[in-house]
Parts: C-alpha cells; sequence; structure tokens
C-alpha cells in the first residue's frame, strides 16, 4: 500500500521540477542579451581637446597619478608611433592628452 503511494508522490515531484525547469529556461531564454564586451567610447575628437576626453584617449582617469598618466601614454605611442607605422593624427592626440593632463597646456593645440 505505500509503495503505490511513494511511487505516485515521486512522479508528482518530478513533474512540478520539470515544469519549474522548464519556466526557468523559457525566462532565461527571454531576457535581452547584454553585450560581455568592453564597450568604448563612441564618438570621435571634441574642437578643443578637454580633460575628459584626454583621459578617454590614455584610459585613465581625470586625475590619475603622473606614473600612471606616462605608462599610459608610453604604451600607446607604442602601439601608435608614426615611425613604426602608427598614425601621425593619432600620435599627436595622444601626445596633446598626455600634455594636457600633465598641466603641461590648455588644450586646443593640436597641429591637424
Amino acid at each position: 500500500m505505500a509503495t503505490p503511494l511513494v511511487t505516485g508522490l515521486s512522479v508528482a515531484a518530478a513533474a512540478m521540477g520539470g515544469r519549474c525547469l522548464i519556466r526557468a529556461w523559457q525566462a532565461f531564454k527571454a531576457r535581452p542579451a547584454v553585450p560581455r564586451a568592453r564597450k568604448f567610447y563612441p564618438g570621435g575628437f571634441e574642437r578643443e581637446m578637454t580633460r575628459r576626453e584626454a583621459a578617454l584617449i590614455l584610459g585613465v582617469r581625470e586625475h590619475a597619478a603622473l606614473e600612471k598618466i606616462k605608462e599610459a601614454h608610453r604604451r600607446l605611442m607604442l602601439a601608435n608611433h608614426p615611425d613604426s607605422r602608427g598614425s601621425h593624427y593619432l600620435a599627436s592626440k595622444i601626445n596633446e592628452a598626455k600634455d594636457i593632463l600633465i598641466g603641461k597646456q590648455k588644450g586646443g593645440s593640436s597641429v591637424f
């Protein structure tokens, strides 16, 4: 007498568990897709470079330490230097960004 009762309860529990799994899977598939890649700054350069834009170019904070600014500048210049097939325009923007963050100039003095 106990065996049919245990069997019935087991089947009912399996059906309820399956139902919950199916609903969870459907909810998982219905959620919006979130890109997992890092999102970069989508815009171009401003007419006069600001501290914010300079920090975005170098990939540091606006009030970063001098060593971090110099390291970021060095890393970017190794990848974009005109002598190693880099762009003169990008190299000038990287140099301008470093100068603005260090405080050598106020901004807007790019040759381009």
